[in-house]
């Protein structure tokens, strides 16, 4: 096709977007036709290079052919039973989870947000059966500026005003306290109190990062008052920041794993909750359910994911690029940059200046990244990327401060 009746067509999805499509998101202004690896494509054939992974969805890049594969094949077979009946995937999917994250046992979900809810269902039934908290009194900890999802429970725990307004009322149960602040912490446990809810890393924030030692002392906290530690990994879990889950970082393993986003590489809504049997043990038959949870499709998808980050080494290459990446980035002196701060292929441009226009001149050097809480550009490149492509992204993100 004439690329210039491509780009027509391009403005023309745009306009039929706005009209057809609900406005809540502002997404920027490029139309992707194709993608592989690290790299996507819009309609007039230009190459990008995305540095956002669809929000850290994307670790084994775009369209893996090994994730692929595993996805045909079982399409081929049976893509849904209801947790109605058994399948063959769902057993070996909660095994090799179970056993990655050093857990017990698993419960599939489909969207980070139905884990969150998940959890927060376990935490608070675990609170009035194990540890005896007096009916509907259950108390969870939550942290200042953190995004866990966007259903109405979430959302009424959330500090930021655009997620709160005009979607009230919301759920009692929650307090919360400044992230990374253990004297916070220590003082907000009362005998209600049943979990712990953090993200080891606050991605939406800004990437936030908290002091060295919190996430292990936290954990030491909640171990000496019985209180679940809960970790939202479902944006820095599976490789992103350089360990399989950040947690390990500090050699912390919480009573509980949330997950989603990567656990599927980007083919296929897929989340789970995962910890010990005495924890997810507090659910019978009828208490807790999704039709689509643990389908054999996303089950074989996701061991297929799970396998690429272990065999292809994914890990170890967002450890070694993320080093280089965010020590390349350091040698900018811009006076519109506030801080440089990261941890793997997770790195947040805090900027003294809205970062939209920023990230619109960066699109137009043919690297995608996107704006997080105004100010901050969030850099979170697929983890297949390689070092020439990494280089790259540098070189074009000094032009732009240049």
């Amino acid at each position: 096709m004439d690329p210039l009746r491509k780009e027509t067509a391009s403005d023309s999805l745009i306009a039929i977007e706005d009209q057809w499509g609900a406005h809540n998101y502002w997404p920027l202004d490029i139309v992707v036709e194709r993608a592989s690896g690290a790299w996507v494509y819009d309609t007039a054939g230009r190459k990008y290079l995305d540095c956002l992974s669809s929000y850290s969805a994307l670790n084994q890049g775009h369209c893996h052919p090994r994730i692929l594969q595993a996805l045909l094949d079982q399409a081929k077979r049976v893509t849904l039973t209801s947790r109605a009946f058994r399948n063959d995937q769902l057993p070996l999917f909660c095994k090799e989870l179970a056993e990655l994250c050093r857990m017990e046992m698993v419960l599939p979900m489909n969207t980070g947000a139905e884990a969150v809810e998940t959890a927060i269902k376990t935490a608070r039934r675990w609170g009035y059966t194990k540890k005896g908290i007096p009916q509907d009194r259950a108390e969870i900890i939550v942290c200042q500026n953190n995004f866990h999802g966007r259903t109405t429970t979430i959302v009424g725990f959330s500090s930021e005003a655009a997620y709160r307004e005009g979607f009230g009322p919301f759920a009692p149960g929650f307090v919360s306290i400044p992230f990374g602040d253990i004297k916070a912490l220590k003082a907000a446990i009362t005998p209600n109190t049943c979990a712990f809810l953090f993200e080891p890393i606050q991605c939406e924030a800004g990437i936030l990062i908290p002091p060295a030692g919190f996430l292990r002392e936290a954990a030491d906290v909640c171990r000496k008052n019985n209180i679940l530690s809960i970790a939202d990994e479902v944006q820095t879990g599976l490789g992103r920041t350089g360990a399989l889950f950040a947690c390990w970082r500090e050699d912390v393993q919480p009573d509980m794993f949330i997950l989603g986003k990567a656990l599927s590489g980007g083919f296929y809504p897929v989340s789970a909750v995962v910890s010990r049997a005495d924890i997810l043990g507090v659910f019978e038959p009828g208490s807790h359910g999704s039709t689509y949870g643990g389908n054999p499709l996303a089950c074989a998808v996701a061991r297929e994911a799970l396998r690429v980050i272990q065999e292809e080494t994914l890990t170890e290459n967002a450890l070694r690029l993320g080093k280089e990446l965010l020590s390349d980035l350091r040698t900018i002196k811009n006076p519109k940059i506030r801080e440089i701060r990261g941890c793997g292929l997770l790195i947040g441009i805090e900027l003294t200046e809205p970062a939209r226009p920023t990230c619109e001149r960066l699109m137009a050097l043919g690297l995608l990244c996107k704006e997080t809480h105004e100010r901050v550009i969030r850099l979170a490149p697929p983890l297949v990327i390689s070092e020439e492509e990494v280089a790259w992204a540098a070189a074009q993100i000094k032009k732009v401060f240049k």
